[in-house]
């Protein structure tokens, strides 16, 4: 059947995911459009296709054990020099972050995989871009605050045109995936 790339994150409600998105374009990131603004629980993994029942059976039962938690954002930070990347720094919510991806990333689950640097979870405002961008990525965004209660997290699939489109958002307590509509950056999907 083929392999298809997933990730798993929680998405930046509105306004903040939108406003942060145009500003990694205004930064020149050439990605910013095709990567929602989230908080990355599962890196992008190739998984094989018949696979996916499985996994999203994994993610409803990850998701109706979980509890809402708050997340606050709050300045920048970055990963230079190891990696090219300035973020959004999570202060309030790393904890809620690491319990869901641990649990998503099991051994026993179908999503198990080494990771190529230590789990820190954030929200990517450039990545791979001239140093003078990230730098001003850096200043510019030190004083963004953003705050919601994280009550769910999404499955995203990446296109064959490099775009993350989000198919299901799994609801903490329920673990019910609710599929996403093509107008919210979806593609239509089956139901699981």
């Amino acid at each position: 059947m083929g392999t298809v790339t997933l990730g798993v994150s929680i998405a930046v409600p509105e306004p903040h995911g939108s406003l942060l998105q145009e500003r990694r374009a205004g930064f020149g990131d050439p990605a910013a459009h095709a990567i929602p603004t989230h908080v990355t629980l599962v890196p992008p993994t190739e998984v094989d296709q018949d696979r996916l029942p499985e996994i999203e059976a994994h993610l409803a039962g990850v998701a109706a054990d979980s509890l809402p938690f708050a997340i606050r954002l709050s300045g920048t930070g970055t990963f230079r020099p190891l990696s090219p990347v300035v973020f959004v720094t999570l202060a309030e919510g790393t904890t809620g972050c690491d319990r869901l991806q641990a649990r998503l990333r099991d051994e026993a689950g179908p999503l198990v995989r080494e990771l190529q640097f230590p789990y820190h979870p954030h929200v990517t405002v450039a990545h791979g871009i001239a140093e003078e961008a990230m730098d001003r990525a850096y200043e510019e965004l030190a004083d963004y605050e953003a705050a919601w209660t994280c009550s769910s997290f999404a499955l995203y699939e990446q296109g064959a045109d490099g775009v993350w489109r989000k198919l299901y958002d799994y609801e903490f307590g329920s673990g019910r995936p609710v599929a996403a509509l093509p107008s919210q950056g979806g593609s239509p999907v089956r139901t699981p």
